[in-house]
């Protein structure tokens, strides 16, 4: 039987799988973010967040080492994406200092 736990939890898994990347660096960015936020994003977060998973590696690495805003084609999105990236860069900084 199907319920809505069973439904994130299938969703987590795909979003999981599409955070393998083939960046090392990003790879490992996106799996702790999964595996610590995914629980906390709304419907809005997750369609932004799948966006940015369509990114090219380069790209969305760079997006999350720049400290540039992302402008969306209207306001609530490009919000959301500035949220989300937010958060994208700090599991990056804490993967970096846990790894010092």
């Amino acid at each position: 039987m199907l319920n809505a736990e069973n439904l994130r939890d299938a969703e987590q898994r795909r979003f999981s799988w599409r955070c393998r990347r083939g960046m090392l660096e990003l790879d490992i960015v996106l799996q702790d973010f999964v595996s610590k936020e995914y629980s906390h994003l709304n419907m809005g977060e997750l369609q932004v967040f799948d966006e940015m998973l369509s990114l090219p590696d380069n790209e969305f690495w760079n997006m999350i080492n720049s400290t540039q805003a992302i402008k969306k084609e209207n306001t609530t999105k490009t919000e959301i994406a500035n949220a989300m990236l937010q958060k994208l860069r700090a599991i990056r900084v804490n993967t970096n200092q846990e790894a010092e």
